[in-house]
């Protein structure tokens, strides 16, 4: 026998551990009535670095084995939703495991093949629905202006004729309200069990800071969080979402080394209006995931430089506006509405 032949026995041998192992695991795990957290992270430590020694066939068993799981490792399901529908479809129609953002930042990444096992979950958020049928069908999807000349992107929440007729009377600043308390309603479906999680993640302080308070509606407060998270003057932060592009603060958050689908709920709960059909949700998806972090980095140092100059210039003190926010209609960014002082 010659030595390549035992090579390639001892690499099917190998194969085939992996194989049991990673099925007996998972089977293992389901048997039981109530996992520890402790048990979830050892089963996410044994299985994920066998991920990809394992079969097609292994990994279609596990994602049907883990969908009827109540308790079911979150990391390990998010891998399996990232394979094609065939193995992903069992999660995709039933785990608890996979939350409304994940369904969104999911429907972004693969399109139609994942939204329609989405479309079959059960309980599905409505918004993720539209999202859906406007990805499907989007002939049938009106635009906000009929009178328009200019063709302008189908509203996700406008599928129906009577929610296009609703959006159609509303105010920009009404309209934006609106998607950020759809957001809202979102991410507080298990906001208890993220809770416990939070502190696991490197920066999830900085993470829910930022959300929170792009969120509120506030620009000062956003932009605020923003300048303490980058660590640079208030005036310079406040820039980054100063005009109808989000490319600058796209480059932000990946600076700090945020997941893309964290960085997109902060981005769309500044920019909702740039939001309004699924190919926008995935051009970002797609914009940031190709974003290096080390590129990111070098252009919030030279943001921090320009400032710096800037101030040597005009021959103000340093840090006189840090993190020095206002509740004027000044600090007021694309899509985040100042609050008055009553």
């Amino acid at each position: 026998m010659s030595s390549s032949d035992s090579r390639q026995i001892a690499i099917r041998t190998e194969s085939g551990k992996a194989e049991r192992l990673f099925r007996a695991a998972v089977s293992a795990f389901c048997s039981l009535t109530r996992p520890s957290r402790r048990e979830i992270g050892q089963l996410e430590d044994l299985t994920l670095p066998l991920f990809d020694e394992v079969s097609v066939e292994s990994r279609r068993y596990v994602a049907a084995a883990l969908s009827e799981c109540e308790y079911a490792p979150a990391a390990l399901v998010r891998r399996l939703c990232e394979e094609p529908v065939d193995i992903a479809a069992p999660l995709l129609i039933r785990s608890r495991a996979v939350s409304d953002i994940d369904l969104i930042a999911l429907i972004g990444r693969h399109g139609l093949p994942h939204a329609r096992a989405i479309a079959r979950r059960r309980d599905l958020n409505p918004t993720i629905a539209d999202l859906i049928r406007a990805l499907e069908r989007p002939t049938l999807v009106r635009v906000r202006d009929p009178e328009a000349h200019i063709p302008t992107p189908p509203t996700v929440a406008a599928v129906n004729a009577e929610a296009a007729e609703h959006h159609a009377k509303q105010s920009p600043g009404i309209a934006a309200e609106n998607a950020r308390r759809r957001l809202r309603s979102m991410m507080r479906t298990g906001d208890e069990a993220l809770a416990a999680k939070v502190d696991a993640f490197p920066g999830s302080d900085t993470y829910v800071k930022l959300r929170e308070t792009a969120l509120t509606g506030n620009a000062a407060f956003f932009q605020t969080a923003l300048a303490d998270a980058l660590d640079m003057d208030f005036s310079t932060a406040r820039s980054l979402t100063a005009n109808q592009n989000y490319a600058p603060l796209l480059e932000a958050l990946r600076s700090l080394d945020l997941s893309e689908d964290r960085a997109f709920l902060i981005t769309v709960a500044v920019y909702p209006s740039l939001f309004p059909h699924p190919q926008a949700i995935r051009t970002y998806l797609d914009r940031y995931r190709l974003l290096h972090r080390d590129v990111a980095l070098d252009r919030v140092r030279a943001w921090k430089a320009e400032a710096v100059s800037k101030m040597v210039r005009e021959g103000a003190p340093a840090n006189s506006d840090r993190r020095k926010a206002s509740n004027s209609d000044k600090a007021e960014a694309p899509g985040l509405r100042a609050s008055s002082r009553k």
